[in-house]
């Protein structure tokens, strides 16, 4: 699948007398911001930019090169328990893992994106892009909420849920997300689970 600022193309090379023609979907708008311009104009973006700030990740965002920023909303924040939120605010190495979480290495538009797609993101780690119908969808939830906001460095998608990476999270955190929770259980009984936060 090909697209041109994210419309789709339709039908490639119509060859004419004076030049070549290659039908797309939509009108392509101007695009003037860069990804780090669209995080500090956009209003549900406040929390994400509070975030940027503090992680010096602001010169990326604005550089040349082609991302795409999976953008959590300030609802996205929301969701989140407010100590385990401030625990990673207050963590530069978390906050950075955090937001390198949501960055794909390449520029990907909806249009572009197919069932059971794979993408690795700047912090290494893979994230599971595909389409539901007309949803897109994340490790196979339709959390998107807003997508194709073109930047000249890449594009932006909306999400309305926080992409945590394992990287992000304490070890009592882990543990009650998985076998061993029982176990945690445990500990929590002993008053010891200070020592996994």
């Amino acid at each position: 699948i090909v697209t041109v600022n994210c419309a789709r193309l339709l039908k490639a090379d119509h060859h004419a007398t004076n030049g070549v023609v290659h039908v797309i979907d939509k009108v392509i708008a101007t695009t003037t911001n860069s990804i780090q311009q669209i995080i500090e104009t956009e209003d549900s973006l406040e929390t994400l930019r509070t975030a940027v700030a503090a992680s010096d990740l602001s010169s990326l965002l604005e550089s040349e090169g082609q991302y795409t920023l999976l953008a959590p909303t300030n609802k996205a924040f929301e969701k989140i328990p407010r100590e385990t939120l401030n625990r990673i605010l207050g963590d530069p190495e978390a906050l950075r893992d955090l937001l390198n979480h949501h960055i794909l290495k390449s520029a990907m538009c909806a249009e572009a994106i197919i069932a059971g797609l794979t993408m690795e993101t700047l912090e290494g780690t893979t994230l599971d892009v595909g389409c539901s119908g007309e949803e897109l969808t994340l490790n196979g939830k339709p959390i998107i909420a807003n997508k194709d906001v073109l930047a000249t460095n890449g594009v932006v998608h909306f999400v309305n849920e926080l992409l945590i990476p394992d990287s992000a999270k304490t070890v009592f955190e882990l543990a009650q997300e998985s076998e061993v929770s029982k176990s945690t259980d445990l500990f929590r009984q002993a008053g010891l689970s200070s020592h996994l936060t």
